[in-house]
């Protein structure tokens, strides 16, 4: 696990000025979009093929306004061309389905559903609808460098974090890195998480649909969220996880109440917040300063890789409330994955996702 190592030290032998061709299967959807605005504009990745059942022979533009001088149709998905890293966009299930093609057509796979993040065969049984290809979990790296950083160098077949776990998991990091989290039964840990609409992917039905969606805090996971498996799995906790919909179209923002067994001062949780994030290239530690935005807040980083994570004690209560905040499309979906990438095939890490994010906006 790591804890804040250099941000260049995993690209120490890369070739920053090398030019890689890239792919992306399911390139209509949200996430399908951002994957292609970052790799279009990325030094190291040239776009070469983006597939899409619905829309083959259109272009990009047609169907993602902001990439209009994008000179690229998408193409069929059974047509696959050979790229050097090979992106996909799908929904569960698809990439399972499909890896022997994926791997055929690239050296390196990217991953952006949750085909490949779980460790085994039965957590697939237990928490989605089974697995078929079990034999590819052993191989999978899971992306969210600010935690596998080690592990990603060389990877082949690279799992995307989710939005909701990588929220949740950066909050809590810290604490378990620190040790003020061991194992704690499930009753200790709970996590609450307001999402944007965008999670729902462009196909979300009428639960995202604008006037459903309107003024709504909307728990739609009280229990049994599938993210639950990840953040346990990743952070070795036993949470209570609860999702609710709300009112914006990108974001993700994870509120975490914490009972250690052990007294905690203010000075013990900024020393953890330090430790584990001082030297991320993508986290930001806000934690009640002055001004509107005192604590992680999904609008100030809006189409940005970046996080915001903070916390609060309750000494009175013996609480320990975390803060984090990420665009779903972003850091906890596109930006990860080309972070991974980039971690994983020895380029710099911020290459391609070296910008910031917009104020005032609307809905983020």
């Amino acid at each position: 696990m790591s804890t804040g190592t250099d941000a260049d030290a995993a690209s120490a032998d890369g070739d920053a000025g090398e030019t890689l061709t890239a792919g992306v299967v399911g390139g209509t959807g949200f996430t399908g979009g951002e994957l292609l605005r970052l790799l279009a504009g990325h030094p190291n990745f040239e776009v070469a093929q983006a597939t899409s059942r619905s829309a083959a022979n259109k272009t990009v533009g047609s169907v993602h306004p902001n990439l209009r001088d994008l000179d690229l149709r998408f193409s069929s998905p059974e047509e696959l061309e050979s790229v050097d890293v090979l992106f996909a966009a799908t929904p569960h299930g698809v990439s399972m389905g499909q890896i022997d093609r994926f791997k055929e057509a690239a050296d390196t796979v990217v991953d952006l559903s949750a085909d490949f993040r779980l460790n085994t065969a039965e957590q697939y049984e237990e928490w989605y609808d089974g697995h078929d290809a079990p034999e590819y979990l052993d191989e999978a790296v899971y992306a969210l460098p600010e935690l596998t950083r080690e592990q990603l160098p060389g990877a082949d077949l690279i799992a995307s974090g989710g939005c909701n776990a990588t929220a949740s998991i950066l909050g809590l990091k810290p604490l378990v890195d620190a040790g003020i989290l061991s194992g704690t039964p499930a009753d200790d840990v709970v996590v609450d998480v307001k999402v944007g609409s965008s999670e729902g992917g462009a196909g979300g039905g009428e639960a995202s649909s604008h006037p459903e969606r309107s003024g709504v805090v909307r728990p739609y996971a009280p229990t049994g969220h599938r993210h639950e498996a990840e953040i346990e799995q990743f952070l070795g906790l036993d949470v209570s996880f609860t999702a609710h919909a709300v009112d914006m179209v990108r974001g993700a923002s994870a509120t975490s109440h914490v009972f250690p067994d052990e007294p905690v001062s203010t000075g013990d949780l900024w020393s953890a917040y330090r430790e584990a994030y001082e030297d991320e290239p993508f986290v930001e530690l806000v934690a009640g300063g002055g001004g509107v935005y005192r604590y992680p807040e999904p609008k100030a980083v809006a189409g940005t890789n970046g996080a915001e994570v903070g916390f609060e004690l309750d000494a009175s209560n013996k609480r320990i409330v975390t803060f984090s905040a990420i665009d779903n499309m972003m850091k906890g979906s596109a930006g990860q994955a080309v972070h991974g990438a980039n971690v994983a095939l020895g380029l710099p890490e911020t290459a391609g996702l070296d910008f910031q994010g917009l104020h005032p906006v609307g809905s983020p």
